[in-house]
């Protein structure tokens, strides 16, 4: 018969929605800058970062880097909508959602698409059950502070947005 009073650290939260979400963005500027073998291996989005593992033969040079950087940023100013649907597994496939390979999915799953439209698609659409931004907008800044190996073919790139990024260039 206990009571319990709960509450959400708002500030923090809008730190983590802004942090994964801007991994949707990294990782197809990285598919994009890099090329399609790209493919998440790993991650983690916390309120002071986001940490992106990604299958990459090798280091990511400083000119790659800008340019995933620059796509991003693009992306983040268009402020465009984040919408996040659920559906049929197929039907998400068909939509050339990205899924982690070896994963195992529900008949039906969750797809978070945003960013401008490129062709017929959004510039990231992805499986996903995290928390997000309503616009890419929110996100506000962003800036990648590292790029490391972690193993064999695979590379690790941090990164900061919002109030961070202020934090890391100051």
């Amino acid at each position: 018969g206990a009571t319990c009073k709960m509450e959400v650290d708002n500030s923090r939260r809008a730190a983590i929605k802004s942090n994964h979400s801007v991994t949707h963005l990294l990782h197809e500027a990285l598919r994009q800058v890099l090329g399609d073998h790209v493919a998440q291996k790993g991650s983690l989005q916390d309120a002071e970062r986001t940490r992106f593992d990604i299958s990459q033969p090798v280091a990511i040079t400083k000119d790659q880097l800008a340019e995933v950087e620059e796509i991003v940023t693009k992306e983040i100013n268009a402020d465009t909508e984040v919408v996040t649907r659920v559906m049929p597994l197929d039907e998400a496939r068909e939509s050339g959602a990205i899924a982690l390979f070896g994963e195992k999915y529900d008949d039906e799953v969750r797809v978070v698409a945003m960013g401008t439209q490129q062709g017929n698609k959004q510039f990231s659409i992805e499986l996903c059950g995290g928390t997000h931004v309503k616009t890419t907008g929110k996100i506000e800044k962003f800036k990648i502070i590292s790029e490391s190996a972690v193993s064999a073919g695979i590379r690790r790139v941090e990164a900061v947005t919002g109030e961070r990024v202020d934090e890391y260039e100051a």
